[in-house]
């Protein structure tokens, strides 16, 4: 993996440009240790750690003059050999140019010649390593924290004013017996014959109950609901459900199923609800679906059929 020194994109192995912004990427090679593949410039394995620039900085080797003997001119006899001192290579930028070889003059037959020493190079010494600063471990922050929103308070209830009890009002006092003088005797007239108690009825609380009934439109006909009943069929004579509320004698009654609709009372409410007619139940002119129960309240406009021809309204009295 290749990793652009412009915007650190990691690249695939073989990459020439950046894959996100287009640099030039630089070349790579491989490791020679561990055979990873790394940069050209690197100055270290990040597999193995081994030292790229040292094993690429360039070897020198030691130049030996060969030994080949070099016809010379007999007259001249050369009285010393001089020793050539070693030459020292200072580390520079760039290698150092090789040396030619040193062409020494043999002496005359029946001397063998003298060895030349070998030249020695100094190595040139490691490269100073930079210290890789270490990245800021990322620092994690905190989540925020979860307000929580207050619960509303619930909401006042004013209690009615308790009921005030009047006082009796105090029964008058009795009206003060004047003395007079005292009566003389007088002869009673005699007394009638006592009347006969009247029979004594007992009061009983009645309780006001509430009917319901439905009144027809087109004829101006009250039709009272059922008290014992708490399921009110509503359509025509027929062999399966008998009919509670039979409208075959109103007119245009042939717009009614034979089982039309049914009225339920449960507790203090009656529920309208249409049991598969053909032309369908409205309530205030809209359709009732099949299986729908729609509370009744006084004044809802009931139409049996299409067309508001069978119309009745809901009564509470």
């Amino acid at each position: 993996m290749i990793v652009c020194p412009n915007c650190n994109h990691p690249n695939p192995d073989g990459a020439v440009q950046c894959e996100a912004c287009y640099t030039p990427l630089p070349a790579t090679t491989n490791c020679p240790s561990c055979g990873t593949t790394v940069q050209a410039d690197a100055a270290f394995c990040g597999q193995c750690g081994f030292n790229l620039r040292a094993a690429n900085a360039p070897s020198v080797a030691a130049t030996i003059a060969p030994d080949i003997a070099v016809e010379a001119d007999p007259l001249v006899r050369p009285d010393s050999i001089p020793q050539s001192e070693p030459v020292v290579v200072t580390a520079a930028g760039r290698p150092p140019e090789p040396v030619p070889a040193t062409v020494v003059a043999a002496p005359p037959s029946g001397n063998p010649p003298e060895p030349v020493p070998a030249t020695v190079f100094a190595a040139p010494p490691p490269p100073v390593l930079e210290e890789l600063e270490p990245e800021p471990a990322a620092v994690e922050l905190p989540p925020p924290p979860v307000l929580e929103e207050p619960e509303p308070e619930p909401a006042a209830v004013e209690l009615p004013p308790p009921p005030v009890l009047e006082e009796p009002e105090p029964e008058p006092a009795p009206a003060p017996v004047l003395e007079g003088p005292e009566p003389t005797a007088v002869e009673a007239p005699p007394a009638p014959p006592p009347l006969a108690p009247l029979p004594m009825t007992a009061s009983r609380t009645q309780l006001q109950q509430i009917t319901a009934g439905l009144v027809h439109l087109q004829s101006d006909t009250h039709i009272e609901l059922p008290h014992n009943l708490s399921v009110i069929h509503i359509g025509k004579p027929n062999d399966r459900i008998p009919p509670d509320i039979d409208v075959s004698g109103f007119p245009n009654s042939e717009v009614v199923s034979r089982i039309h609709a049914d009225i339920r009372v449960e507790g203090d409410g009656c529920y309208i609800e249409d049991v598969g007619s053909s032309n369908g139940t409205y309530i205030n002119n809209l359709p009732l679906l099949p299986g729908n129960r729609h509370r009744l309240r006084p004044g809802d406009r009931i139409s049996l059929g299409k067309g508001d021809m069978v119309t009745f309204l809901f009564q509470l009295s």
